[in-house]
């Protein structure tokens, strides 16, 4: 027997925290939330790696490179929803960039980003890139865990339609008025990223990070092993995800791109292995 569809829960989450909307468009949103949590959340395990001995970077130095990564996660994430998703928008209206209160940030973008800008901050402090970055990545996932259940409370980003149980109705997904027996169930596929991108991620990087050396004998594996997982993870998500831009080779352009983060993912390992073998020759020569 197939189930009703008024028996599917309906989306009606505000996206704004409760009495704190201003106006129509104005107001503290739960997205902007999730950023403050995720960076916030990321600062306190950086800091802790730093006191544990297990990070090169000082304790003291962490809020200046949290920072960087705010940063170059804004810049990159803005200019990546645009140029990844809807590069006409931005050819049609180059002012559409700074109209934040519209959305649209995008993962891959704010990857970019944030790579930059660990580079940025290890040159002018003179640290490791893949150390720098190896210690960003193990909290890293924290901030992508908040952003897809932040995703969810906004009803952006839905699944496709489905008839598991847990589906729900995304009112967004239809025209505004579309009464509620008409609007089709679909995935809260923004939960499932919420687990496999996020919580799933965070717990192997920081299972990692702590239970071996690798931050420290082998910089940039750890980067690449989180690209490697984030992008298979992410392609197995976006199988359960309405595509919100046209295909590109017949898959979604999240499980496109995701597949550049699992090649560069694969770099970073052979470069680490390459500059352990390389160090390790060094120190075999006679002095």
């Amino acid at each position: 027997m197939t189930t009703p569809l008024l028996a599917y829960w309906i989306h009606n989450f505000s996206p704004f925290l409760p009495g704190l909307q201003f106006t129509e468009a104005i107001g503290v949103r739960w997205y902007g939330l999730s950023y403050v949590l995720g960076f916030v959340g990321g600062a306190w395990l950086i800091t802790r790696a730093a006191k544990a001995g297990r990070s090169r970077l000082p304790a003291e130095k962490t809020w200046d490179l949290i920072v960087a990564l705010v940063a170059g996660v804004m810049i990159g994430g803005r200019l990546g929803s645009f140029v990844f998703y809807h590069p006409e928008d931005l050819f049609h209206d180059p002012l559409v960039i700074f109209r934040v209160w519209e959305g649209g940030m995008a993962s891959h973008g704010g990857f970019i980003g944030l790579a930059v800008a660990i580079a940025w901050y290890a040159r002018s402090q003179k640290l490791p890139f893949l150390h720098i970055s190896d210690v960003v990545v193990s909290a890293g996932p924290l901030g992508l865990f908040f952003g897809r259940i932040a995703n969810f409370i906004n009803g952006e980003l839905w699944g496709k339609i489905s008839d598991v149980p847990w589906a729900v109705k995304f009112p967004l997904s239809v025209s505004p008025g579309t009464p509620p027996d008409f609007i089709q169930p679909r995935h809260p596929s923004q939960l499932y990223e919420a687990v496999l991108e996020g919580a799933l991620m965070l717990a192997f990087v920081q299972w990692r990070f702590w239970r071996s050396n690798v931050a420290r004998a082998t910089p940039g594996r750890l980067t690449g092993e989180f690209l490697i997982g984030y992008g298979l993870v992410r392609i197995f998500g976006e199988q359960f995800r309405e595509p919100d831009a046209t295909l590109i080779f017949g898959i979604s352009r999240g499980a496109f791109y995701s597949i550049f983060m699992v090649v560069a993912g694969a770099a970073f390992i052979l470069f680490s292995k390459q500059a352990l073998e390389t160090k390790q020759e060094q120190a075999d020569q006679p002095k």
